[in-house]
């Protein structure tokens, strides 16, 4: 995982990526009993996963490897519209 930080050029956000993004999963757990907040962590992942779209564009990955980036973004636009 730090090698493919640093193939995005974000070695040094690694950290703060991953707390967001544990952050954002306990805020979707939350939702279950506040929908307000699972709303919000939804919102959140979905624009982190926006910004990785574009970070895979910017570094030229492939679809494939692109894929699961769109996938995490539909599902959590999905949650954000939808489930809460």
């Amino acid at each position: 995982m730090k090698r493919e930080f640093q193939r995005y050029g974000l070695g040094s956000q690694r950290m703060l990526v991953g707390g967001l993004q544990w952050c954002a999963a306990i805020g979707l757990l939350a939702g279950l009993n506040q929908p307000w907040v699972g709303r919000a962590a939804a919102i959140g992942l979905a624009l982190m996963m926006l910004v990785a779209v574009g970070v895979r564009i910017r570094i030229k990955d492939t679809l494939p490897q692109t894929i699961p980036a769109l996938v995490y973004l539909a599902l959590n636009t999905y949650l954000s519209v939808a489930a809460f």
